[in-house]
């Protein structure tokens, strides 16, 4: 017999295995494709928003190079947010702006600006609470001594409104919930939301927000609560001013509805049945309230920080043409749903007789001025 071993082949394929194994690996690391690449990188891509054309900078992030600039000068000054070696303190609040301005998710931000998932999200969360922050500095109360310019200079609003402070509303903001609060937070349409109430003024400026409340909880009730309680500190109108309310809310001090039962799309006004008066005024009444409906359909991310940043882009920013869509149009889908709204006895009993007096003084005046 001969010598041999067969040991010593095992040895050798082990061997011959793990070279195999090693060149493979070998292989795949010269061959692997980055995950982020780019022939920029997000602080290229920054510097490019910022140096190159101001429209290219207003579609990104909704406010011009001096808002921009403004911004990060107050997010440095204040310390709240500091440089890294691989962010920028300009970087950071960009990807933070292109994010919600567009509404995109972590991941396609996280390709856009070459950063990880998770730093995007570290941020998002950073600087949201920042605004939070700062929301008592730039969401303020109406001034309620002087009469808007947007009235003041409309022959349609004023005299007649010139006790008007703002406009009140609610919008749902979708959200995800947990399943065993799933029922409360379903909405009338269908989806899960927290339902957000604000005012604002007739420059378009948040005054007030109350957030949080359940989807399928009615705006009245959201109002109700937050006038009636004084931890919400609701920014109550002094006597003879008033803020402008669709029919869903309740015709009382300080909240001017519109008459219920009567139309006021562009059409219903020239119809030949109908009270002509109720109809004039709630066209109007609308035409002015609308600001509230203009001023959710550029604001619809993150509530606060995003309310924050609205009145922020607003006190600095001289691009008006992201907030004036259509100046003067009536939302014919809102105004529907407004008239239809909650008409009961029992509320039309509720409404207060002083506002029912000022609204038709109101009407009136518009009337005869209509006939001279």
């Amino acid at each position: 017999m001969s010598g041999y071993d067969s040991s010593d082949d095992d040895d050798d394929v082990v061997l011959l295995v793990c070279m195999i194994d090693s060149v493979i690996r070998k292989i795949r690391r010269q061959s692997r494709i980055p995950k982020h690449v780019s022939s920029f990188s997000g602080h290229e891509k920054m510097y490019e928003l910022i140096t190159g054309h101001e429209g290219l900078l207003l579609e990104h992030i909704r406010m011009n190079r001096d808002c921009f600039h403004r911004l990060v000068t107050l997010f440095t000054v204040q310390n709240r947010l500091q440089e890294t070696h691989t962010l920028t303190v300009q970087e950071q609040l960009m990807m933070f702006l292109t994010m919600v301005a567009h509404g995109d998710s972590n991941r396609r931000t996280s390709y856009e600006w070459k950063h990880s998932g998770e730093t995007v999200s570290r941020y998002m969360d950073t600087i949201s609470s920042h605004l939070v922050q700062l929301a008592s500095r730039f969401i303020v109360p109406p001034d309620f001594h002087d009469v808007s310019t947007v009235i003041a200079e409309n022959r349609r609003f004023y005299p007649y409104f010139q006790g008007c402070v703002g406009a009140i509303d609610g919008t749902h903001i979708p959200c995800v919930v947990d399943a065993d609060v799933a029922a409360a937070y379903r909405n009338r349409k269908g989806f899960t939301s927290q339902n957000v109430m604000a005012v604002v003024d007739f420059e378009m400026k948040f005054t007030y927000l109350v957030v949080g409340w359940e989807g399928s909880c009615h705006d009245a009730r959201v109002l109700n609560v937050a006038t009636s309680n004084p931890a919400f500190m609701f920014p109550h109108a002094p006597e003879g001013k008033y803020y402008l309310v669709d029919a869903g809310y309740k015709n009382k001090p300080g909240f001017l509805a519109p008459f219920r039962g009567q139309n006021y799309h562009l059409h219903d006004r020239r119809r030949e049945d109908g009270d002509r008066r109720k109809e004039m005024f709630n066209y109007r009444h609308a035409s002015l309230r609308n600001v509230i409906e203009r001023t959710f359909g550029v604001w619809k991310n993150i509530v606060i920080a995003c309310a924050v940043l609205h009145n922020f882009i607003k006190l600095f920013s001289r691009e008006e043409a992201v907030f004036n869509p259509e100046d003067d149009a009536v939302d014919d889908g809102n105004a529907e749903d407004d008239v239809g709204k909650a008409s009961t006895q029992q509320q039309q009993r509720e409404e207060s007789n002083d506002m029912g007096h000022i609204r038709d003084h109101i009407a009136n005046a518009m009337w005869n001025d209509r006939l001279d």
